[in-house]
């Protein structure tokens, strides 16, 4: 019974839940131009509320109203500057995905091309500094080259009179065993 009881209340949460998802904004335009108008500007424009989300994807109060306030205004008539003017007076700058240049904003606008030029500096010096120490290292004078075949020379002496000992002290080591 209790079980029966659970899977109901499941069951009714689910069925109010749909509904509550099933919210959608329904907008009759006059023409399809207005409506290409409309999406283009809540797909540019930011929501105040919601940081980086535009007005088309946001799900705010606020964002709500000002696809309402854009339909409104273009219904009236106005353009698309005056509709993003008024919402620049209204909340700054900050709405707007690709702010005007001008002297607060210049930074926004020549930083990513700075970064992007500073980093192929570094990617450039990194790759010199590697190749001046690859062919600094390969390249020996007659000396140094002289010192290294020695010093080669002698490890794999050593290596050699090593591994000749050690079958000897093996067979000595056989012989005991017989």
């Amino acid at each position: 019974m209790k079980q029966l009881r659970n899977y109901t209340v499941f069951l009714l949460l689910m069925i109010v839940s749909c509904y509550a998802l099933s919210a959608v904004e329904v907008k009759e335009f006059s023409s399809d131009q207005l409506r290409d108008r409309f999406q283009v500007l809540v797909n540019e424009l930011r929501c105040p509320k919601c940081q980086n989300q535009n007005l088309a994807d946001s799900n705010s109060p606020i964002a709500s109203d000002l696809r309402k306030e854009i339909f409104r205004m273009l219904e009236e008539g106005q353009s698309d500057q005056e509709i993003i003017d008024f919402l620049v007076v209204r909340y700054g700058e900050f709405v707007m995905y690709r702010p005007p240049v001008k002297k607060t904003t210049l930074v926004l606008w020549l930083a990513p091309g700075f970064l992007l030029l500073i980093g192929i500096v570094v990617i450039i010096v990194i790759r010199r500094r590697q190749t001046m120490v690859s062919g600094t290292s390969s390249t020996l004078v007659g000396d140094e080259q002289e010192q290294l075949d020695q010093l080669l020379g002698e490890s794999s002496n050593v290596k050699s009179t090593k591994s000749s000992e050690i079958p000897n002290s093996k067979t000595a080591d056989d012989e005991e065993n017989t």
